[in-house]
């Protein structure tokens, strides 16, 4: 149940919401991404070369950066949506955000908060002091924890402008309008991010391209705050991870419950819910909601405490969670391909960006090609595809959420393949040209050839996302919609965890015996070629665990739901 706030009550809240507040908080979360990729995408050179770290221990930062980045709007949506409301958590992350941006401004702006300048002659570099890298990390740290605020309900806080002010009808319309603007803004503001201030960074320096982003913090959190006294805001005091422990906590009490599939059973379940009696998986779960006194709850007698009995919604919530992990745990591998964009721009580096004579492509900015391919394969599936194979087959024609999944993971073992075999002719062609001690050299390469992987990886990263989304929000109860949109955002975080741990896990391995490691810092004279191929390795392995876990869930709900209006379309 949703408690609303005494200033809803109010005269000038009567006519709050609506559309004249989705400007501002679409604005807020789009230059917060254009923020947090502007400072994304370059930070693994400034790193390295202002603050003379090695390529594993700034992969390592970065990683553990995108992880935080895309755990805390969780941490973020669990505090929004049962305790403080949705407004709080966004302002409280808009601010915090915003001092983050500014104090990693800072470092690039104070001296002490950098080691000495290193030439290119200087025989041996001082490295950082732990007050440095502590204060670079504190202020990542907030930058993470500004994302896990504005991330975790401004979506959801959008839409209750709309679903709170309108009737059903209407609000469905907006919420439609709304939600293409959000995505559509946020998309063009990683794009400028991507090639406005990257190139503002290489070409004006840290100090200018590091401020940028903040500025962006700062005008997102004025035009947060400036439409305050418009917005509609609300509360849920329900706790989800609460009712997962009643359910674990009831069963075990009831755990001498015997023949739980017993038809005879009462169970106690909400008044209006179409859940009356729990599923057959799971069956452990289902003595949770047992009513064992029929009668007295029948008559309208005292119901047990939460903690002893369980409505069926409740029960199946949980199980919805426990059946989904294996399928969900395929994505985390997934997402460790998308999270070798630092280990990419080293090896662009070092090619030949040039597209004339007087023109050069940033290096990071090469990844936007990952967004458009996204893009066009969505525009592609959706207006070309499906209705060209639904004409030609004569009924209508989709993929279902677990095909896609699986599609993506095939295509991320071809990501990783593609990668190994451009870097292979890349290290070949440097050491040919006796680049070999010389990392910052760039070798007679285009580096247009990186845009073949990082497409592979956006149409790959498309299918996997958009078939977990289907698939979680297809599978799970009504009332766990906003956790199933948040399941894809922790998969990325796990997969930034695992990218960072295989890191460590091949680069300790392949430096044994006084071996130069395969992440070596000099490119030329490590093997990403040979990093590629093991992540490669991981991808088939994750490919065969995928079709075991697809095997053993079963038949997905929304599919056999397609398949069955399909059938009648097909026979009419």
């Amino acid at each position: 149940m949703e408690e609303q706030e005494p200033l809803l009550e109010s005269v000038k809240q009567k006519n709050a919401g609506g559309f004249k507040t989705m400007l501002f908080i679409i604005a807020n979360a789009s230059l917060e991404k254009a923020a947090t990729f502007g400072l994304n995408a370059n930070m693994i050179l400034y790193l390295e070369n202002e603050y003379h770290m090695g390529m594993v221990t700034a992969a390592n930062i970065i990683q553990f950066w995108t992880a935080a980045g895309n755990f805390l709007p969780l941490v973020g949506a669990f505090f929004a949506d049962t305790s403080v409301g949705r407004y709080p958590v966004i302002a409280f992350g808009s601010i915090v955000g915003f001092l983050g941006t500014i104090l990693l401004w800072l470092t690039t702006m104070i001296p002490q908060a950098r080691p000495p300048f290193c030439s290119a002659s200087t025989t041996q570099c001082n490295p950082s002091t732990t007050f440095q890298v502590i204060l670079l990390c504190f202020s990542l740290g907030l930058a993470s924890i500004g994302v896990g605020g504005i991330r975790s309900a401004s979506m959801a806080f959008g839409a209750d402008q709309f679903v709170k002010r309108y009737d059903k009808e209407k609000s469905l319309a907006a919420l439609e309008s709304y939600f293409g603007w959000y995505y559509a803004a946020s998309a063009l503001a990683i794009i400028i991010s991507l090639t406005f201030v990257v190139y503002i960074q290489e070409q004006l320096g840290w100090q200018v391209g590091f401020g940028i982003p903040a500025v962006f913090m700062l005008l997102g959190a004025v035009s947060f705050f400036s439409a305050s006294s418009f917005y509609i805001r609300s509360k849920d005091t329900s706790s989800l991870i609460t009712g997962f422990f009643q359910v674990i906590i009831a069963s075990y009490k009831s755990r001498n419950c015997t023949n739980v599939s017993d038809k005879t059973y009462v169970y106690h379940h909400k008044k209006d819910s179409a859940l009356t009696v729990p599923s057959e998986k799971l069956r452990f779960l289902n003595k949770a909601c047992i009513v064992g006194d029929p009668e007295k709850y029948l008559t309208g007698g005292h119901i047990a405490d939460s903690w002893s009995l369980c409505t069926v919604d409740q029960v199946e919530e949980l199980k919805a969670v426990l059946k989904v992990i294996p399928l969900w745990s395929t994505g985390v591998l997934m997402s460790v391909t998308v999270s070798q964009g630092s280990i990419i721009l080293v090896e662009t580096m070092s090619m030949d960006r040039h597209i004339t004579s007087s023109f050069e492509i940033p290096g990071a900015s090469f990844s936007i090609s990952f967004f458009i391919a996204a893009i066009l394969w969505i525009v592609f599936y959706d207006r070309i595809l499906v209705p060209l194979a639904s004409r030609i087959m004569g009924k209508p024609f989709y993929l279902t959420s677990k095909l896609k999944m699986g599609i993506g993971i095939l295509l991320s073992f071809l990501v990783m393949v593609v990668l190994a075999f451009i870097e292979y002719i890349r290290r070949g062609i440097a050491i040919k040209q006796e680049f070999s001690d010389n990392p910052e050299a760039v070798v007679n390469m285009s580096a247009l050839w990186i845009i073949l992987p990082y497409c592979l990886i956006g149409i790959a990263e498309t299918m996997n996302s958009v078939g977990q989304y289907e698939f979680f929000y297809s599978e799970f109860p009504k009332s766990m919609s906003s956790i199933a949109s948040t399941l894809r955002d922790l998969s990325l975080s796990a997969g930034s965890l695992v990218a960072a741990y295989i890191l460590n896990i091949i680069d300790q391995v392949s430096r044994r015996k006084g071996n130069q490691s395969w992440i070596s810092s000099n490119i030329n004279q490590g093997h990403y070629d040979y990093y590629y191929l093991v992540i490669s390795g991981l991808c088939v392995v994750n490919m065969l665990y995928f079709l075991l876990c697809s095997w053993a869930y079963g038949p997905c709900e929304l599919a056999a739901v397609k398949d069955q209006e399909r059938d009648e379309i097909g026979d009419e």
